[in-house]
């Protein structure tokens, strides 16, 4: 809506109690938009409430019409949905709620309405609304107090209904906590809450409790009146029940972090804890000695909560955050297989990496096989993904590795080292874990790479001696060659290639908290129908297997899958997209130099994809590492100023230790290190684990 400035008078004249219901919310909407003008500035907004609210009282005739026309509107509109619902989904699900607000983007809401709800979203749309009411000087408050106090004339005559203490007002409150505490005993009786809480919450009865007490209150407030003692002895009880809901809804928490999340649930979780807090303040406006100030308070909330429940972004963020928390901690417990900390592991390592090499070569074998059936788009995408996903899965089950796998799960192990940042000892811990990562992924690489090499070479040489053909004709190893340059897109492939690591990393952290969630390790050893068909031995053993590596067999067969798809849907589109993995990449490589030649070492084109290729393997881990280790932090609630300090921390051994990145050090010199450091002191006291939680 374009902003206007009439006068105060000019707005105040366009007051119409006859006038429809359409016309009387335009006009409440255009005084609102008034009020905000044309900049988000709270002093300027006072400034014209105050002179409206002047002109207001220098007119007693404009007085009588305001009565009749707020006497209409409450008539018309139930104010208590708005206090108790406002801000809440309609259905307790997060795929309604996410439909819900995605029709509020793309559709226009209508003046025309009875729901108080739809009109105070139109009424304070601007997240600049709840600064200026929570802002509201008092003078201010009493002059909108005298004028929202016109109650209108209650429907029936006074013998239809007992006598009630209670005014207009604080029976509006009293509804509309009644309307909240149903919801939340209601919430508290589903299903998969009420059987994921602690036995002590659910023997505790607060949700069945919790009407019959509000009942209690209510009675003795219409009765006795709400300063009565009569009143003010059933608070005790409420605050209790009301206390005791929020700390059955935490309990579920503890079942959800041992046997998965759900995003469902936990949305239905923070839909509780907000009714809970919600019933907290419409009690602390009812008994507020200071009520235009508390009510005023309330509204501001209501404002700021009818802005955040618009927010797509804040519901996807909100209601995933633990989900995202529990990926990062089950990558983290597959990442520690892969950080090698002395020289055992470090041996270690090159050897599983050098296996896991050797696997890579006969792939590459078979990519230039299913290459030569000329399948089509999709087909040949898929051969080649189950080509990398077998390979992937064989090189898991024989306990080698895959260098540009690491990063993925390697990232939120080391963010599982930040769990205490309030000493300058947790930092340095965490920077070991860098120097470790690093070079164990340098360890990784020359392993894959010291043996895809020999080993394509060989194979090649075997093609050739029993079929006199090399594993790629001339033309074919030329295209190899000229599509890895330097200068070329290599990079650029190199980087969506990481992404699709990281991508891999989630979806296995996905499937391995889904697996959890619905129990299927215990479904498999006991169900009847498959201990029939396996016997109860073996049926426990592939119980045990899958709850070992069903994230490891995601991670790799989703990886496979996409390396192979990716490239060919994006070619249904018109995107030539190819994945640069630097042990595959090498693997080709070698395969065109055993068919054109060692006379090829002479071009400089070769050099030039050589280039490439050391580029490739830094950009593969540098990007998966970097979006997972970006998506730990946001798990761990990881503030920027504590990044600060581990930036710090990791340049301040970057300059006194360099050659730590590259192999195992002695311990003296890691003391030496440590005790040189310069740590900043920590931001408060320490960062908060992820919220997410009642």
């Amino acid at each position: 809506m374009t902003w206007q400035d009439p006068s105060p008078e000019a707005l105040l004249a366009g007051l119409d109690p006859d006038a429809g219901q359409a016309e009387r919310h335009l006009w409440l909407i255009a005084l609102i938009e008034w009020l905000r003008g044309p900049e988000a500035d709270v002093p300027a907004t006072l400034k014209r409430l105050g002179a409206l609210l002047d002109a207001a009282e220098a007119d007693p005739g404009w007085l009588a019409r305001w009565q009749l026309w707020w006497r209409r509107l409450r008539q018309d509109l139930d104010l208590a949905p708005l206090l108790a619902d406002f801000g809440f989904a309609s259905q307790s699900a997060f795929m309604t709620e996410l439909g819900h607000r995605i029709r509020r983007k793309l559709l226009p809401s209508s003046p025309v309405t009875s729901d108080m709800g739809e009109l105070f979203g139109l009424l304070f749309h601007d997240p600049l609304d709840a600064r200026w009411l929570a802002a509201l000087p008092a003078r201010q408050l009493e002059q909108l107090g005298t004028l929202l106090g016109s109650e209108p004339e209650p429907r029936g005559t006074p013998g239809d209904r007992p006598a009630s203490r209670l005014s207009g007002w604080e029976q509006t409150l009293m509804d509309a906590l009644s309307f909240c505490i149903g919801q939340i005993s209601a919430t508290g009786f589903r299903p998969e809450l009420r059987s994921r809480m602690s036995v002590e919450a659910r023997q505790a009865r607060s949700f069945q409790d919790l009407p019959m007490a509000l009942e209690n209150f209510r009675r003795a407030a219409a009765t006795q009146g709400l300063d009565s003692a009569e009143a003010r002895a059933q608070l005790p009880e409420l605050h209790r029940l009301l206390d005791e809901a929020r700390q059955a809804a935490y309990s579920v928490y503890a079942h959800l972090e041992e046997h998965g999340i759900s995003v469902g649930i936990v949305f239905r979780l923070r839909q509780l804890r907000e009714r809970v807090l919600r019933a907290t303040t419409l009690l602390d406006c009812l008994l507020s000695e200071q009520r235009p100030r508390t009510t005023a308070r309330l509204i501001a909330h209501l404002v700021q909560v009818g802005h955040e429940s618009r927010s797509i972004r804040a519901l996807i963020s909100t209601s995933t955050q633990l989900t995202a928390a529990r990926v990062a901690e089950r990558s983290a417990e597959s990442g520690e297989h892969y950080i090698t900390r002395n020289w055992d592991e470090y041996r270690d390592m090159l050897l599983r990496a050098g296996g896991g090499g050797a696997v890579m070569g006969f792939t590459t074998w078979f990519k230039f096989l299913l290459g030569g059936l000329a399948l089509s788009a999709f087909w040949g995408g898929l051969a080649a993904g189950l080509n990398y996903a077998i390979a992937f899965v064989l090189i898991q089950l024989l306990h080698l590795t895959v260098a540009t796998k690491q990063p993925a799960v390697t990232a939120p192990a080391m963010v599982a080292k930040l769990r205490d940042l309030r000493s300058r000892e947790g930092v340095l811990r965490f920077v070991d874990e860098v120097a470790h990562l690093f070079r164990s992924q340098v360890a990784a690489i020359i392993g894959n790479l010291a043996l895809v090499i020999p080993v394509v070479a060989l194979i090649s040489t075997a093609l050739w001696l029993t079929t006199d053909a090399p594993m790629l004709t001339p033309e074919k190893a030329r295209y190899v060659i000229d599509s890895h340059q330097l200068l070329g897109p290599t990079l650029l492939f190199a980087a969506m290639t990481g992404l699709l690591l990281f991508a891999s990393s989630i979806i296995a952290g996905w499937v391995e908290n889904w697996f959890v969630l619905h129990k299927l390790d215990s479904a498999l050893a006991y169900h009847p129908a498959i201990t029939r068909r396996l016997g109860k031995r073996l049926a426990q053993r592939c119980s045990h297997f899958m709850r070992t590596h069903v994230s490891g067999l995601a991670a790799n067969i989703s990886l496979g899958l996409l390396l192979g798809l990716v490239p060919a849907v994006a070619g249904f589109f018109g995107l030539e997209l190819e994945v640069r993995h630097v042990t595959l990449v090498t693997g080709q490589l070698t395969a065109a130099v055993m068919a054109l030649g060692w006379t090829v070492l002479l071009e400089p084109a070769f050099w030039s994809a050589v280039a490439a290729t050391l580029l490739v393997g830094p950009i593969n881990l540098a990007v998966s590492f970097y979006l997972a280790f970006r998506l730990a932090l946001k798990a761990r609630s990881v503030s920027d100023v504590n990044r600060q300090r581990i930036q710090g921390a990791i340049r301040h051994r970057l300059r006194r230790a360099p050659l730590s990145f590259l192999w195992p050090v002695s311990a003296q010199q890691e003391t030496q290190v440590h005790a040189d450091a310069d740590i900043a002191p920590p931001e408060n006291n320490e960062d908060e684990p992820p919220d997410g939680r009642v």
